[in-house]
């Protein structure tokens, strides 16, 4: 499997009179794990929803590999979607939850079975196959939610808050599992989340996001060490801001090259320091 560049350019929507995605222009770099991160209602959710093809901009340009999506229904685009509420079938075994896909294709048993056997595999659920969802615990659902998008070799994986229902020490456990099966698979990801830990621990990149504006983009450390706004600045952690006012602005001029060779100086550049 491969990943896919995702660029979106210049994208807006709506609803009624609510502008949920302002002029959103966003590139994501093929195998990348990128996140979308801010707060309820900022607009990731919906942004991921127009890459899967669950919602239509009013406006902007979504290409996938220099090739216009937008006009593919969800099953035509190269994606899958893995949800916060895991979404599986309750009748259905962990085997038959994750064949579901291949199966409405009409793969042959044989490979289906080799395939379901890999992706159950790749999710550390041997033993659970014959297991229904109300026998697995939350994690167990949300790693078969995870094989059963995989399975059908998506080029781009879109998850939403898939970890928001597991308690604190599931959800650590869940992000090593999601890092290591994204090294192992090595598609993209893309990961909408409002927990800033999340965000920072697994991302390659992120984008922090409010009312429907992306404030910045970068790594981790660039996102948490130099944020951009004050906004980014305290939703990332804890942070110390004081406000300042400029009084006066003075010129510093340099009148010779003696001048010139002690302010030099004072930088301990060796040359200078001997010149004097």
């Amino acid at each position: 499997m491969i990943g896919s560049d995702v660029v979106i350019g210049r994208v807006c929507k709506s609803f009624g009179d609510f502008e949920v995605l302002k002029d959103v222009s966003l590139e994501i770099k093929k195998g990348e794990f990128f996140s979308l991160l801010g707060p309820s209602g900022c607009g990731k959710t919906t942004l991921l929803r127009i890459i899967a093809g669950f919602e239509h901009p009013d406006k902007g340009t979504l290409t996938l590999d220099g090739e216009n999506v937008l006009s593919l229904p969800p099953n035509k685009r190269p994606t899958n979607t893995v949800f916060q509420n895991y979404a599986l079938f309750p009748h259905l075994t962990v085997f038959e939850n994750v064949a579901f896909s291949p199966r409405l294709k009409g793969v042959s048993g044989a490979q289906i079975k080799s395939k379901v056997e890999e992706y159950i595999h790749l999710v550390h659920l041997e033993g659970h196959a014959d297991k229904r969802p109300n026998q697995l615990s939350g994690g167990q659902k949300q790693r078969v939610a995870i094989a059963r998008a995989l399975i059908n070799e998506p080029r781009v994986l879109l998850l939403d808050e898939p970890l928001s229902a597991l308690d604190a020490k599931l959800r650590q456990h869940m992000l090593i599992e999601l890092d290591r099966i994204h090294d192992e698979i090595g598609i993209t990801f893309i990961y909408v989340t409002h927990d800033q830990q999340e965000a920072l621990s697994v991302s390659d990149r992120l984008a922090v996001m409010n009312q429907g504006d992306i404030l910045q983009i970068g790594t981790p450390h660039e996102i948490y060490e130099s944020p951009a706004t004050d906004f980014v600045a305290r939703f990332i952690g804890e942070t110390n801001l004081f406000d300042g006012m400029v009084t006066s602005v003075e010129e510093m001029k340099l009148q010779d090259n003696e001048g010139v060779t002690e302010y030099m100086a004072e930088l301990d550049i060796p040359e200078l320091e001997e010149s004097r």
